[in-house]
């Protein structure tokens, strides 16, 4: 049973970062697939741009990977058909009683994300469910407080290709290649009238089909760049 990696968010929406890091995922972690999980309402979040734009936004970013990448990507709706607030303990719970005991998992996050972990739902249950590969640039330490140190520490894993020899439980680092984007970022320049700079920064942070399908469809042109 090869394990499967699992890349949640909001993806709201889907730019090249979130690629890139689905990208070295496959390339540095035993993992045979990446299934992106896009969200149906993340507690941390207030408002988002409707699910099924989400998603197709996302099948058009992979459709548009070469093809040995593109068929390891998957889109699970998962979340979205689940309903109501979006927490990874549920999402990983429901993937055990689907897939069973003995897949290993391997929950994907940025480094930010690992930092505020314990504020998760039910975090302290997270790592019986899925092994954790925190994405971090090179040389930058993670800062993390006690209790997120006592759990990195005593569950850190050196060699990520030994993630496959179990379901869940371990903690290891994953190489991340820096892409300089964020959500955030897009969605305020899709807001703005843009310079030919802005422009260009807006063409290499988005895949062209999904830049073509937000602004096809109106997206991010509205109150809080929805």
């Amino acid at each position: 049973m090869e394990p499967i990696g699992l890349l949640g968010g909001s993806f709201d929406p889907i730019h090249v970062g979130h690629l890139q890091l689905a990208r070295d995922a496959l390339a540095n972690l035993p993992i045979a697939e990446v299934h992106f999980l896009p969200a149906a309402r993340p507690w941390q979040k207030e408002e988002l741009t409707p699910a099924e734009h989400r998603a197709q936004m996302l099948r058009l970013a992979i459709d548009n990977e070469l093809p040995f990448t593109r068929r390891r990507m998957i889109v699970d709706l998962a979340e979205i058909e689940r309903g109501g607030p979006t927490y990874t303990i549920d999402t990983l719970r429901d993937l055990r009683a689907r897939l069973g005991p003995d897949v290993p998992l391997v929950l994907i996050m940025g480094a930010d994300q690992f930092e505020r972990f314990d504020t998760w739902r039910e975090w302290e249950r997270i790592p019986d469910l899925a092994h954790i590969a925190v994405a971090r640039r090179a040389a930058a330490p993670p800062h993390l407080n006690p209790v997120l140190q006592k759990l990195r520490d005593s569950r850190y894993l050196k060699y990520p290709g030994d993630l496959a020899e179990s379901p869940a439980g371990h903690v290891v680092d994953l190489a991340m290649t820096p892409v300089d984007v964020s959500a955030t970022e897009v969605r305020h320049l899709l807001l703005q009238s843009r310079n030919p700079v802005e422009e260009a920064r807006l063409a290499t942070s988005v895949p062209p089909p999904v830049l073509d399908y937000i602004q096809a469809h109106h997206l991010y042109a509205g109150p809080h760049g929805h």
